[in-house]
């Protein structure tokens, strides 16, 4: 594991609004500090610079890995992931009427929402306990 200078991770935080860059759940709400995630992997030949560097919670993060691109299950091709310094995720995500369930926009949409499990039950169960408590999705979602 490659470990981020202090400034550099309270840069990438910061720049994050201190939520997951991919599901958009609160650091705050989750309770633990968030991992600084290489977008793509140094063992794809990433590097360890700040627009390599986003912000994943733990769940998002170990269903990452290593991954660059999954399968879309629309159109059953293979789509890279969502990269949080080069994509908009509005362009890529939205929120169900209810708050509860991701939805893809698009094929990379789709595939990291597939990749990163970001509909599992778990989590749907806790943006239950959010919506009611107000705290998701955000306005800015």
């Amino acid at each position: 594991m490659t470990r981020v200078p202090v400034e550099v991770r309270r840069l990438v935080a910061s720049r994050a609004g201190y939520r997951c860059e991919y599901c958009k759940s609160q650091e705050a709400v989750l309770g633990m500090p968030f991992e600084i995630e290489h977008i793509i992997p140094l063992a794809a030949g990433g590097n360890s610079t700040e627009d390599n560097l986003s912000l994943a919670c733990p769940r998002c993060n170990r269903h990452k890995g290593a991954q660059l691109v999954e399968i879309d299950v629309e159109t059953d091709h293979s789509e890279p992931l969502f990269h949080s310094r080069r994509d908009s995720w509005r362009q890529h995500f939205a929120w169900s009427s209810d708050g509860l369930r991701l939805v893809g926009l698009t094929a990379t949409g789709r595939a990291t929402i597939e990749a990163l499990q970001m509909n599992n039950v778990f989590v749907m169960r806790s943006r239950q306990l959010w919506v009611l408590a107000g705290w998701h999705p955000l306005p800015d979602d």
